[in-house]
C-alpha cells in the first residue's frame, strides 16, 4: 500500500486516540498465561496485532475477533509449535513476548528470532539476563535464526534490569506471574504498556506492588484459570502523532482520550517552543487506571527548543514520541537538536525529511540539527522500515505543498488503524493505493 498526499492544507476537527499497539500486543501474549477464557477489549486492527493473532492460531489457540474489536481467546489443552507460523512471527519483534508465557507450559522450545523494526543492533539482552535469574534460559541459534528456551527449576528472584527495556520488563512480569513467591524487579520500565500489563495481571489474580514506579514487586501464583477481561488503554504515541501534525501544519485539532501522564513532558517541551494548547478535565480509561484528557492544539508561532530534545525512561520524553519533534522543528524559528541516543541509526531515517526540503544536518548516527522555519515541498519517498520515522514523513507530506507519494506504508500500518481515513476526517487529502 502507498499513500498519495496533497499537502499544504490547514486541517481542523476532532480525532479520538485509538488503543495502544504496545499494550495490545503485551496483553495478547499475557493471555497465554490463562488456562481459561480471556477477552481483550477494543483491540486495534493493526498489522502488529494481526501477526501475533496468526501465530497464536498456528499454535492451537482459538481466537474470535468480534466486530466491536474484542478478541476472545481460549488456549488449547496443549500448545503445539510444530506448525508455528514462522512468516508472521519473523515480521514482528513482539514475538519475543511469547518467550515467558510459553516457557511455563512447554519448558523446552524454539521461537523464530524477532526482526520487527529495522532500527540497528537491538538485541534481547535485557530479556535474556533477567529471565535467567528466574530459571528461564534463552540462547540463540544464528544459523536457524531462532531462540531456544529452556525452563530449569523456575523460582522467584530479585532482579536488576541493566536496561529499562519495556518488552524486557514485560517478559519478566509474565514469567514472575506464574512463579509462586515474591519477585522484585528493580530499574523496571514504568512506561504505559508496562502499567497496562500490570493492571491486566492483577485482574488475573497476580498482586503487583509499585505499578508506575521503577521497582515492581510481583506476588506470583501457581495457576491462572478464570474468565478474565482485559482493557488495553489509549496510545500516547498516537496522541503525539496528531499533536505533532497540528503543530507542523498550523492547525487547530482536538485530540480526545489522550493518556496525559505519558505526554506531560512532551507538551511542556512544545510549550517552550511556542505551541499553544489547552487541556480538558482528567477522566479514567476503561481499565480504571490510565488517566485521560482531551487536548486542543491551536495554530502557533514556533521557535526552536532552548535545549536539546532527547528521550528518557518514563516519566521523560518517550523514545517513540521523539521523532514527532522533527517535523515540528522544521517549522520553528532557530536551530533544534534532536538526540536519539537509544536506537543505532534511527536518526538516518529522520534525514529523509530533507527530500521534502527540510534543512537538516546529521551530526552522527544519533544527533540531528534542524534549521527552521522551512517551507516544505512535495516529493515521492519510500517509507523507512521503522514505524515512527515513517509517520513523521507522512506529517511532513501533509505540511508540504503539492502532491507527494509515500511508498510501502506497511510500517505505518503496523501501529495505526485506517490512518488515512481518519486524516481525511480532519480535511487532509490522502488516499491509499495499491
Amino acid at each position: 500500500m502507498h499513500y498519495k498526499v496533497t499537502g499544504g492544507k490547514t486541517l481542523s476537527g476532532t480525532v479520538v486516540t485509538n488503543i495502544s499497539k504496545n499494550a495490545a500486543v503485551a496483553m495478547l501474549a499475557a493471555s497465554l498465561l490463562n488456562r481459561g477464557k480471556t477477552t481483550l477489549k477494543k483491540m486495534p486492527r493493526i498489522e502488529e496485532v494481526k501477526r501475533l493473532y496468526e501465530v497464536m492460531e498456528s499454535i492451537g489457540v482459538t481466537l474470535d475477533w468480534k466486530e466491536n474489536g474484542d478478541i476472545e481467546i481460549v488456549p488449547p489443552a496443549q500448545f503445539d509449535l510444530t506448525n508455528l507460523n514462522k512468516a508472521s512471527a519473523e515480521r514482528t519483534r513482539s514475538i519475543a513476548l511469547f518467550i515467558a508465557p510459553l516457557a511455563h507450559v512447554l519448558g523446552s522450545f524454539d521461537l523464530p528470532a524477532p526482526k520487527g523494526c529495522d532500527l540497528g543492533k537491538r538485541s534481547l539482552g535485557a530479556h535474556i539476563d533477567a529471565l535467567e535469574k528466574l530459571g528461564i534460559v534463552v540462547s540463540g541459534n544464528e544459523e536457524a535464526h531462532t531462540y531456544h528456551i529452556e525452563t530449569k527449576n523456575a523460582h522467584a528472584a530479585e532482579i536488576v534490569m541493566y536496561e529499562a527495556s519495556d518488552t524486557g520488563v514485560e517478559n519478566v512480569l509474565m514469567a514472575a506471574a506464574l512463579v509462586p513467591g515474591v519477585t522484585t524487579i528493580k530499574f523496571a520500565s514504568a512506561n504505559y504498556m508496562v502499567q497496562d500489563l500490570c493492571v491486566f495481571l492483577e485482574a488475573c489474580g497476580v498482586k503487583i506492588e509499585g505499578i508506575g514506579t521503577s521497582t515492581l514487586i510481583v506476588h506470583g501464583v501457581a495457576e491462572i484459570n478464570a474468565s478474565i477481561e482485559g482493557y488495553p488503554s489509549e496510545d500516547p504515541i498516537e496522541s503525539m502523532f496528531f499533536i505533532s501534525l497540528a503543530a507542523t501544519t498550523g492547525s487547530e485539532i482536538t485530540i480526545k482520550r489522550c493518556p496525559i501522564d505519558f505526554l506531560e513532558l512532551e507538551l511542556y517541551t512544545l510549550q517552550q517552543m511556542g505551541l499553544q494548547y489547552s487541556k480538558g478535565p482528567v477522566y479514567l480509561a476503561e481499565n480504571k487506571h490510565t488517566k485521560l484528557c482531551d487536548i486542543v492544539v491551536m495554530p502557533s508561532t514556533l521557535v526552536a527548543a532552548p535545549e536539546k530534545i532527547a528521550a528518557r525512561p518514563y516519566p521523560g520524553i518517550n523514545i517513540d514520541n521523539l521523532p514527532f519533534f522533527v517535523p515540528v522543528a522544521t517549522q520553528a524559528t532557530g536551530r533544534t537538536l534532536i538526540h536519539d541516543w537509544v536506537y543505532d541509526g534511527r536518526a538516518h531515517h529522520y534525514m529523509e525529511l530533507t527530500k521534502l526540503g527540510a534543512k537538516m544536518e546529521l551530526a552522527d548516527p544519533h544527533r540531528v540539527f534542524i534549521e527552521g522555519p522551512t517551507k516544505l515541498h512535495a516529493a515521492n519517498v519510500e517509507a523507512p522500515p521503522a514505524l515512527r520515522p515513517a509517520t513523521l514523513l507522512l506529517i511532513g507530506m501533509l505540511a508540504a505543498e503539492g502532491e507527494s507519494t509515500l511508498f510501502n506504508v506497511y510500517p505505518i500500518n503496523r501501529g495505526y488503524e485506517n490512518l488515512h481515513e481518519r486524516l481525511r476526517t480532519l480535511g487532509a487529502t490522502i488516499e491509499a493505493v495499491e
